[in-house]
Protein backbone atom coordinates (compact mmCIF):
# COMPACT_ATOMS: atom_id res chain seq x y z
CA UNK A 1 0.00 0.00 0.00
CA UNK A 2 1.43 3.38 -0.97
CA UNK A 3 1.44 6.27 1.47
CA UNK A 4 -1.02 9.08 0.70
CA UNK A 5 0.20 11.69 -1.78
CA UNK A 6 -0.89 14.84 0.07
CA UNK A 7 2.66 16.21 0.19
CA UNK A 8 4.93 17.45 -2.58
CA UNK A 9 7.33 14.91 -4.07
CA UNK A 10 10.61 14.82 -2.23
CA UNK A 11 14.24 14.24 -3.11
CA UNK A 12 16.21 12.29 -0.53
CA UNK A 13 19.75 11.05 -0.15
CA UNK A 14 20.33 7.65 1.47
CA UNK A 15 23.77 6.44 2.50
CA UNK A 16 24.66 2.92 3.61
CA UNK A 17 27.94 2.58 5.48
CA UNK A 18 29.98 -0.20 7.06
CA UNK A 19 28.09 -0.98 10.23
CA UNK A 20 25.87 -3.93 11.02
CA UNK A 21 22.23 -3.45 10.06
CA UNK A 22 21.95 -3.88 6.29
CA UNK A 23 18.39 -5.19 6.72
CA UNK A 24 17.33 -1.76 7.99
CA UNK A 25 18.74 -0.08 4.88
CA UNK A 26 16.95 -2.62 2.70
CA UNK A 27 13.61 -1.83 4.34
CA UNK A 28 14.27 1.91 4.07
CA UNK A 29 14.78 1.65 0.33
CA UNK A 30 11.71 -0.56 -0.03
CA UNK A 31 9.56 1.96 1.86
CA UNK A 32 10.83 4.86 -0.23
CA UNK A 33 10.28 2.90 -3.44
CA UNK A 34 6.64 2.33 -2.47
CA UNK A 35 6.02 5.87 -1.17
CA UNK A 36 4.72 8.05 -4.00
CA UNK A 37 5.74 11.20 -2.12
CA UNK A 38 9.41 10.28 -2.61
CA UNK A 39 10.19 11.23 -6.20
CA UNK A 40 13.97 10.75 -6.27
CA UNK A 41 16.31 8.83 -3.99
CA UNK A 42 20.06 9.21 -4.45
CA UNK A 43 21.76 6.15 -2.96
CA UNK A 44 25.41 6.08 -1.92
CA UNK A 45 27.21 3.04 -0.51
CA UNK A 46 30.65 2.94 1.03
CA UNK A 47 32.97 0.03 0.24
CA UNK A 48 32.59 -1.12 3.84
CA UNK A 49 28.82 -0.90 3.53
CA UNK A 50 28.98 -3.23 0.53
CA UNK A 51 31.17 -5.63 2.49
CA UNK A 52 28.73 -5.78 5.42
CA UNK A 53 25.78 -6.19 3.06
CA UNK A 54 27.46 -9.19 1.45
CA UNK A 55 27.91 -10.77 4.88
CA UNK A 56 24.43 -10.01 6.23
CA UNK A 57 22.18 -10.19 3.16
CA UNK A 58 24.30 -12.32 0.81
CA UNK A 59 24.05 -9.51 -1.74
CA UNK A 60 27.39 -8.81 -3.34
CA UNK A 61 28.76 -6.32 -5.83
CA UNK A 62 27.55 -2.99 -7.17
CA UNK A 63 26.04 -4.32 -10.39
CA UNK A 64 22.23 -4.33 -10.31
CA UNK A 65 22.43 -3.73 -6.56
CA UNK A 66 19.11 -1.91 -6.30
CA UNK A 67 17.29 -4.74 -8.10
CA UNK A 68 18.92 -7.25 -5.76
CA UNK A 69 17.88 -5.27 -2.67
CA UNK A 70 14.29 -4.63 -3.77
CA UNK A 71 13.66 -7.72 -5.85
CA UNK A 72 12.68 -5.46 -8.74
CA UNK A 73 14.02 -2.55 -10.78
CA UNK A 74 13.49 1.02 -9.60
CA UNK A 75 12.90 4.20 -11.59
CA UNK A 76 13.38 6.53 -8.64
CA UNK A 77 16.42 5.14 -6.77
CA UNK A 78 19.68 6.20 -8.40
CA UNK A 79 22.97 4.74 -7.25
CA UNK A 80 25.88 7.17 -6.85
CA UNK A 81 29.57 6.36 -6.55
CA UNK A 82 31.06 7.28 -3.19
CA UNK A 83 34.21 8.40 -5.01
CA UNK A 84 32.29 10.84 -7.26
CA UNK A 85 32.81 14.09 -5.41
CA UNK A 86 31.28 15.89 -8.41
CA UNK A 87 27.89 14.16 -8.09
CA UNK A 88 24.71 16.22 -7.81
CA UNK A 89 24.36 15.75 -4.03
CA UNK A 90 27.85 17.21 -3.51
CA UNK A 91 26.51 20.69 -4.25
CA UNK A 92 24.24 22.89 -2.18
CA UNK A 93 22.62 24.10 -5.40
CA UNK A 94 21.08 20.64 -5.82
CA UNK A 95 17.91 20.59 -3.77
CA UNK A 96 17.73 17.66 -1.36
CA UNK A 97 14.96 17.56 1.22
CA UNK A 98 16.76 15.27 3.68
CA UNK A 99 19.60 12.78 4.04
CA UNK A 100 19.50 9.52 5.99
CA UNK A 101 22.62 7.52 6.84
CA UNK A 102 21.45 4.01 7.76
CA UNK A 103 23.36 2.34 9.18
CA UNK A 104 25.91 4.98 10.13
CA UNK A 105 29.28 3.63 11.23
CA UNK A 106 31.20 5.49 13.90
CA UNK A 107 33.91 6.12 11.31
CA UNK A 108 31.38 7.88 9.08
CA UNK A 109 30.07 9.74 12.13
CA UNK A 110 33.60 10.92 12.96
CA UNK A 111 34.25 12.23 9.46
CA UNK A 112 30.90 14.04 9.29
CA UNK A 113 31.26 15.52 12.78
CA UNK A 114 34.73 16.85 12.02
CA UNK A 115 34.09 18.13 8.50
CA UNK A 116 36.28 15.55 6.75
CA UNK A 117 34.30 15.55 3.50
CA UNK A 118 36.69 13.45 1.43
CA UNK A 119 34.18 11.10 -0.21
CA UNK A 120 30.64 11.66 -1.41
CA UNK A 121 28.80 10.39 1.68
CA UNK A 122 30.55 12.83 3.99
CA UNK A 123 30.36 15.65 1.45
CA UNK A 124 26.61 15.15 0.94
CA UNK A 125 26.15 15.18 4.72
CA UNK A 126 28.27 18.32 4.99
CA UNK A 127 26.08 19.99 2.37
CA UNK A 128 22.95 19.15 4.40
CA UNK A 129 24.50 20.71 7.49
CA UNK A 130 25.63 23.89 5.77
CA UNK A 131 22.30 24.30 3.97
CA UNK A 132 20.33 23.57 7.17
CA UNK A 133 18.65 20.49 5.71
CA UNK A 134 17.65 17.47 7.82
CA UNK A 135 20.46 14.97 8.33
CA UNK A 136 19.62 11.74 10.16
CA UNK A 137 22.54 9.65 11.43
CA UNK A 138 21.42 6.17 12.46
CA UNK A 139 24.55 5.34 14.42
CA UNK A 140 25.24 1.65 14.99
CA UNK A 141 27.82 0.73 17.63
CA UNK A 142 27.93 -0.62 21.15
CA UNK A 143 29.24 0.24 23.62
CA UNK A 144 30.05 3.86 22.85
CA UNK A 145 33.41 5.17 23.88
CA UNK A 146 34.09 8.80 24.75
CA UNK A 147 35.24 9.60 21.21
CA UNK A 148 31.94 8.31 19.79
CA UNK A 149 29.94 10.35 22.30
CA UNK A 150 31.89 13.52 21.59
CA UNK A 151 31.47 13.05 17.85
CA UNK A 152 27.71 12.58 18.29
CA UNK A 153 27.65 15.82 20.27
CA UNK A 154 29.61 17.64 17.57
CA UNK A 155 27.29 16.37 14.84
CA UNK A 156 24.19 17.26 16.85
CA UNK A 157 25.52 20.77 17.57
CA UNK A 158 26.10 21.20 13.83
CA UNK A 159 22.46 20.34 13.12
CA UNK A 160 22.34 16.57 12.61
CA UNK A 161 19.82 14.33 14.33
CA UNK A 162 21.43 11.39 16.10
CA UNK A 163 18.99 8.50 15.62
CA UNK A 164 20.76 5.42 17.02
CA UNK A 165 19.87 2.11 15.48
CA UNK A 166 17.93 0.94 18.52
CA UNK A 167 14.80 -1.08 17.65
CA UNK A 168 11.54 -1.05 19.58
CA UNK A 169 9.87 -4.14 21.03
CA UNK A 170 6.71 -2.78 22.65
CA UNK A 171 4.70 -3.57 19.50
CA UNK A 172 5.63 -7.27 19.94
CA UNK A 173 7.42 -7.99 16.66
CA UNK A 174 7.66 -11.61 15.56
CA UNK A 175 10.45 -11.25 12.99
CA UNK A 176 13.56 -9.24 12.24
CA UNK A 177 11.74 -7.83 9.22
CA UNK A 178 9.04 -6.37 11.47
CA UNK A 179 11.70 -4.88 13.73
CA UNK A 180 13.50 -3.29 10.80
CA UNK A 181 10.30 -2.06 9.16
CA UNK A 182 9.07 -0.31 12.29
CA UNK A 183 12.43 1.37 12.89
CA UNK A 184 12.33 2.66 9.31
CA UNK A 185 8.80 3.94 9.91
CA UNK A 186 10.10 6.02 12.81
CA UNK A 187 12.96 7.42 10.74
CA UNK A 188 10.71 8.37 7.83
CA UNK A 189 8.20 10.03 10.12
CA UNK A 190 11.08 12.14 11.42
CA UNK A 191 11.72 13.56 7.93
CA UNK A 192 8.04 14.21 7.23
CA UNK A 193 7.13 10.95 5.51
CA UNK A 194 4.90 9.10 8.00
CA UNK A 195 4.03 5.61 6.84
CA UNK A 196 0.47 4.21 6.88
CA UNK A 197 1.52 0.94 8.53
CA UNK A 198 3.48 2.55 11.37
CA UNK A 199 2.64 1.35 14.86
CA UNK A 200 1.14 3.98 17.17
CA UNK A 201 1.09 3.47 20.92
CA UNK A 202 -2.37 4.28 22.24
CA UNK A 203 -1.77 3.84 25.94
CA UNK A 204 -3.05 1.21 28.26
Amino acid sequence: MSAPTNAAPRTLTVAITGASGSIFAQHLLDALERDERAATVNLILSDSGLRVMAEELQIAGRNELISKLLGRASQKIHQQSNSDIGANVASGSYQTDAMIVLPCSVGTLARIANGMAIQLIERAADVCLKERRPLILCVRETPFNLIHLRNMTLAAEAGATIFPLIPAFYFRPVSTDEIAREFVNRVLAHVGLPQPDAYQWKGE
